[in-house]
């Protein structure tokens, strides 16, 4: 007799896998050739500039995570309430570096 509680598992073929292997290995030559081009700067006023080449690597850093969340975690094939669990700590992550960024922006830097 089975579990009330107890639902099927789902069964990722090779396939699958290999092809999220190659996505991560293009992730990662991609990361390794953005950090070898100067991609610039977006200057938001004199004293703020924002350089484009963390923010492309944070890109494909996420763009990895996920997929190794989504896959190799099996959150893809999880119930309702996994995902949800996973999305609470992703908001909570973001909440705090948000709060620390805040803080760390609102310093009067060099005026001490």
């Amino acid at each position: 007799m089975s579990e009330p509680n107890e639902h099927a598992h789902h069964i990722v073929g090779p396939k699958v896998y290999v092809t999220i292997l190659f996505a991560l290995l293009l992730g990662t030559a991609l990361t390794v050739g953005a950090s070898f081009v100067d991609l610039g700067a977006w200057h938001l006023t004199s004293t703020l500039v924002i350089y484009w080449n963390p923010i492309v690597a944070l890109v494909i850093a996420c763009s990895k995570a996920i997929l190794v969340v989504l896959y190799f975690m099996h959150v893809r094939y999880s119930t309702r309430l996994t995902m949800l669990t996973v999305g609470a700590g992703i908001f909570m992550f973001l909440a705090l570096v948000g709060m620390t960024l805040s803080d760390y922006i609102s310093r009067a830097w060099g005026q001490w």
